[in-house]
């Protein structure tokens, strides 16, 4: 809509252009590298707090691209994000910069996520916790050029969407953010994560879409959640799924008036919670509902297909209730990605391609020692080329060498894995990455490592001490590590999704 500027415009929009130009300076932009995401993609969440490596995770699943939650402050009232608000991980090259780095050299890619459940009912989602609009966008942009990507999720669920306040802070920074993005050449997306009902998103949820419309805030994809939907009835969870992407459609052409009916589908996106959900047995996301959702989202044309998590993609549960590990059904691992890792699509299959395996698939060694490996590559299409190996995700005290370091694919190559004695014991998943003219491709090996030191050199926890996310504590002869800010919590005692995370025996 166009007309004539009131004081009131005129105000708004020179404080745009300040906000830009401090935008602006807080970085230069980098040229444009990053590729956009497929016009489809398949993005499950990946919980970045559990210490494990996204490439690894990603090669193992077969899922290319991964929604990595979650970005928040560490305290309310703070204008610096971190990975789950811990100060140890912050946005920068060390923290994820190497597993997103070799994601996007095997075609794939990651979507940042700010807020989710803990940041949006404690006050450190990124605007509800800073009420500078520039600052706010200055994080977005932070971490757009950090990791070179082409999306990022907003998460807005329980407080956060009734914090108006908050809700135009974001929008405004988004739309800050897009300027920059328009004057810098850099294609950027934006998804909102939203709670719905089954036929729809909630007056709550419109609201916020309502207000991004209202600040010029463009958004790329409605994002639903379609799980949780506590009312105590029994739900056909791929039959709800339809009916509530459907009240979405009907919703957005409201919005936007503009655009066709398949351009509205290509708004929406779907996020299911595999297995079990949070309200329990009665909101249960199986095998055959996956299969369903799948054929309607190619059907449909919708851009984004995820779950939540695929930490939880397997059957280690079977018969229990909704957990961060587990999908709390009967499964094989990684069943729900391989039924939607197809749904990514625009990307184009390149003439000569190869496979990359390990044998053996798993190896155990005592800290001091070594272990060897064979490193296979096979021509699965077209003609071999030369395959680059290299291996990432190793821990402190582990080194690796290959011989040789390059092959023609269908070649094979000596991994050797070398250890300390200061190695700590544990498993890790060790990623082989073979990188060739017109293609990349890993191989994971699982190694544990035994008889080495144990992470058991935290302090105990103390009821009246106030941990941060991030800190460590001994307790019970377990170490645990706080997701976000707490005090008087006892370890063991707030569940899977409470702030203490299990790091395991000591």
């Amino acid at each position: 809509m166009r007309r004539v500027r009131s004081l009131r415009s005129a105000l708004t929009a020179a404080l745009t252009a300040v906000a830009a130009l401090g935008l602006t300076a807080v970085a230069a932009a980098p040229s444009q590298a990053a590729s956009p995401l497929p016009e489809h993609v398949f993005a499950p969440y990946f919980e970045a707090w559990t210490g494990e490596s996204p490439a690894a995770l990603s090669a193992q699943s077969g899922a290319k691209h991964l929604t990595m939650a979650f970005l928040q402050t560490a305290a309310k009232g703070s204008c610096t994000a971190y990975w789950n608000g811990d100060p140890g991980m912050p946005v920068a090259p060390a923290t994820f910069g190497a597993d997103i780095a070799t994601m996007q050299s095997r075609g794939g890619d990651v979507i940042p996520s700010f807020g989710g459940y803990a940041a949006d009912t404690t006050g450190t989602e990124i605007a509800d916790s800073c009420t500078d609009v520039n600052q706010i966008a200055a994080v977005y942009q932070k971490v757009i050029t950090t990791y070179d990507v082409t999306r990022l999720d907003m998460d807005i669920e329980v407080d956060s969407l009734d914090n108006t306040a908050g809700i135009d802070r974001r929008n405004k920074a988004i739309k800050v953010l897009q300027d920059w993005a328009a004057a810098n050449g850099r294609t950027i997306q934006i998804s909102y994560t939203l709670p719905t009902t089954t036929r729809g998103l909630a007056a709550s949820g419109l609201a916020v879409l309502k207000n991004a419309v209202a600040n010029g805030a463009k958004v790329d994809v409605v994002n639903l959640m379609t799980f949780d939907y506590y009312d105590n009835a029994v739900h056909d969870m791929a039959a709800d799924t339809k009916t509530a992407a459907q009240g979405l459609h009907d919703q957005l052409a409201q919005l936007y008036p503009a655009k066709t009916p398949a351009q509205l589908w290509a708004m929406v996106g779907v996020t299911e919670m595999i297995g079990v959900d949070d309200f329990g047995p009665a909101e249960t996301f199986t095998l055959a509902n996956a299969r369903t959702v799948y054929d309607w989202a190619v059907s449909k044309g919708i851009n984004t297909l995820s779950f939540w998590a695929l930490q939880r993609d397997n059957g280690a549960c079977p018969g229990g209730a909704a957990a961060n590990h587990c999908s709390g059904i009967e499964q094989n691992t990684w069943d729900f990605s391989r039924i939607f890792s197809p749904f990514t699509s625009g990307t184009t299959a390149p003439a000569d391609d190869f496979s990359v395996t390990t044998a053996p698939a798993s190896a155990t060694i005592a800290a001091g020692s070594s272990t060897t490996a064979t490193v296979k590559t096979a021509v699965t299409t077209g003609a071999a080329q030369t395959v680059a190996l290299s291996v990432s995700g190793l821990p402190a005290g582990v080194t690796a060498s290959l011989s040789p370091a390059s092959v023609t694919a269908g070649g094979s190559s000596a991994l050797t894995l070398s250890t300390t004695t200061a190695a700590v014991s544990g498993t890790y998943q060790v990623v082989v990455n073979g990188s060739g003219p017109s293609a990349s491709h890993a191989a994971v090996l699982t190694l544990t490592v035994t008889g080495g030191t144990t992470q058991c050199t935290a302090a105990p926890w103390s009821t009246t001490a106030v941990y941060t996310g991030g800190q460590q504590v001994s307790h019970k002869g377990h170490i645990w590590k706080a997701k976000w800010w707490t005090t008087g919590e006892e370890p063991g005692t707030t569940g899977q999704w409470g702030v203490w995370q299990d790091l395991g025996a000591c």
